[in-house]
């Protein structure tokens, strides 16, 4: 059950003072970077003085404009011989960010997530097909290396080619895959429109999600297709990638290795400590990594954390699902909404396809919301009362969640486009 079962389950008390010892080597290694040096002299902070978690609340966040403004080598605390990988944001405009590791970072990332894979059934045996993408961005080569290390057969196939990845699913009898909700979705479609049954024709037990923001309703509807568990996970390339946070059989939140990092949950506007329960914003701090030290780093994801102890017996705090992104919400008519508010009614209605998309607009210098809804064939083409009640009720339902009124039409099944990538669900046409 427990990869490192004295870590795992280890008492409160003792982790925090794990967590207090590893916090001052990482604020050691901050001092030789030119950022927090920097930072901390105009803010007139002693580093050795910080000797508590609490203490940190004293030092300024940190944001990915700090990562970009000082790039490519503010960050870096080692000297450049002793790095031998760095890793960059999947972000297309800008400057990206930069994490570099030394040889022993990554191994301490590879248990890291082998941890998380063997707390969730991953075991030597097993065939995991990993359907992420492999280069600068995180996801692949971090699940690659701890499927590897628990002794996994693994495919590096990467993502796309649908037809490619059942070949390989029923041909090496997959076991595990490791997908993007929205990607799972389409495949679950792709394997039935090829004759195929995914609970009866594939091997899977365990599928692995991440990498976009998901509902409850959407992972539900993923074990329903595949017949096989979901598990949730949570990562960012700022703290190595997928390995952050995990769920563990219970499916009941995810836990966050607070060996590797120190989380604070904060509201948003004013950086004050959220209660549990309360979603506010994701901040953490690096306590297990050399070349690269991060101190409260503003994820801008929301989430809220458990204040109970979870039943699997380990004692690394949980958190939520992740609620949405400060920086994904959009504003519409002085209303803040997150996209997976839409995506959470949606999958809770039977008769929704996988597939939907948010058009905002201004006509008229009013601005307008469009959700465009795809319906399962045998609803979609049947009785035009019945599809205009349909209509009625997803209104209806969008409503009560989000406060405001958006327009809503049905539209046939796969007449929206679909990515094998990150799901592209708001397109703002907005014109100020």
């Amino acid at each position: 059950m427990y990869w490192e079962k004295e870590i795992e389950t280890m008492p409160r008390e003792e982790l925090v003072k794990l967590q207090e010892q590893r916090l001052q080597k990482t604020l050691e290694q901050a001092q030789k970077t030119a950022f927090y040096k920097e930072l901390f002299r105009k803010n007139h902070l002693d580093p050795q003085k910080i000797k508590t978690l609490e203490d940190l609340r004293n030092v300024p966040p940190t944001t990915k404009e700090d990562l970009r403004n000082h790039f490519p080598y503010g960050f870096l605390a080692v000297p450049l011989e002793e790095v031998v990988r760095l890793h960059s944001s999947s972000g297309t405009t800008g400057t990206p960010t930069v994490i570099y590791h030394t040889a022993e970072d990554l191994e301490k990332w590879t248990n890291q997530v082998a941890r998380c894979l063997y707390m969730v059934g991953v075991r030597r045996g097993d065939v995991f097909q990993n359907m992420m993408s492999y280069g600068l961005f995180t996801g692949g080569l971090g699940m690659h290396y701890g499927a590897e290390r628990i002794g996994a057969l693994t495919i590096p196939i990467g993502p796309g080619n649908s037809k490619r990845q059942i070949w390989f699913m029923r041909n090496f009898k997959t076991t595990v895959i490791h997908i993007i909700p929205s990607y799972a979705l389409l495949l679950a479609s792709i394997i039935k429109s090829e004759g195929l049954d995914p609970k009866e024709d594939l091997y899977l037990h365990t599928l692995l999600i991440g990498a976009e923001p998901h509902s409850e309703e959407t992972r539900r509807r993923i074990e329903e297709s595949f017949g096989a568990k979901a598990y949730n996970s949570y990562g960012l390339s700022e703290m190595n990638g997928p390995g952050v946070a995990f769920e563990c059989v219970y499916q009941e939140g995810m836990h966050l290795w607070e060996d590797y990092y120190y989380l604070e949950i904060v509201n948003p506007e004013t950086l004050e400590p959220c209660p549990p329960g309360e979603v506010g914003e994701i901040l953490l701090t690096t306590l297990n990594r050399d070349a690269t030290p991060i101190i409260r780093y503003r994820t801008r994801d929301l989430a809220y954390y458990y204040e109970e102890p979870c039943p699997c017996g380990r004692t690394h705090r949980r958190i939520s699902r992740i609620r949405g992104r400060s920086d994904d919400m959009f504003i519409f008519r002085g209303v803040n909404i997150f996209p997976i508010q839409i995506e959470k009614v949606l999958m809770n209605i039977p008769e929704v396809a996988s597939n939907y998309r948010i058009i905002l607009d201004r006509e008229d210098f009013k601005d307008t919301m469009k959700v465009e809804v795809e319906i399962k064939p045998e609803f979609f083409f049947g009785d035009l009362l019945k599809l205009e009640r349909l209509r009625e009720r997803i209104k209806a339902e969008l409503r009560s969640e989000i406060l405001v009124t958006p327009e809503v039409v049905l539209v046939e099944p796969g007449s929206l486009p679909v990515s094998e990538g990150k799901a592209v669900r708001v397109i703002d046409q907005r014109k100020m």
